[in-house]
């Protein structure tokens, strides 16, 4: 079971003003999704080569809803 954690960050305005616009024009990201699938590429670029970090990528890059969250869907 995938565990989260949540951050709080500074980023500069202007990328924020980016991340909002892209995610204005792609309704099926969010801003949950649009940092998993960064911090995992940014990640896997310098170096880790953890198999949990490349399926977090990949789940968030194809829409696919982390484990918990399955698990939470089909319990109710």
């Amino acid at each position: 079971m995938q565990q989260s954690v949540s951050l709080s960050v500074e980023i500069p305005e202007e990328l924020h003003l980016s991340v909002q616009h892209y995610l204005d024009v792609h309704s099926g990201w969010g801003q949950d999704r649009l940092f998993c699938a960064a911090i995992s590429l940014f990640l896997m670029q310098n170096g880790v080569t953890k198999r949990q970090v490349s399926r977090i990528y990949l789940d968030s890059l194809f829409g696919q809803q982390p484990e918990s969250d399955k698990e939470m869907i089909h319990s109710n």
